[in-house]
């Protein structure tokens, strides 16, 4: 993974010994899968089917595959092959701080937004 894909997937906030990561906020992807997972362990169809029903537009394999992927190399989440072929997501320890820090970043940008 280069550099530069890196630095978009993940944001590392100084201070805490390389430890403290989070997603970059842009498109929000991460972001939101990250916040999904955290309340259960899901599979990529029932991600999309969630941010479908949260957002209103369901997004393609070819976007949330790639986004699991990259949430992974980044280990942020895990995968687990259950019943046949499907592959069921959880959050690491990692991942939960990552969004942890999310979290902050975007109430930090979007506090006050909002009326």
């Amino acid at each position: 993974m280069t550099n530069i894909l890196r630095c978009y997937l993940m944001r590392q906030f100084s201070g805490d010994n390389n430890n403290n990561y989070c997603c970059d906020m842009r498109g929000m992807l991460g972001f939101l899968i990250l916040f999904l997972l955290s309340k259960k362990p899901m599979h990529g169809q029932e991600i999309a089917e969630e941010i479908a029903r949260r957002k209103g537009e369901k997004p393609s394999p070819g976007t949330i595959y790639p986004a699991l992927k990259n949430l992974r190399q980044m280990g942020f989440i895990i995968s687990d092959e259950k019943e046949g072929k499907t592959i069921v997501y959880s959050l690491t320890d990692r991942g939960k701080n990552a969004l942890r820090t999310s979290k902050r970043r975007f109430i930090q940008t979007f506090l006050g937004v909002f009326p």
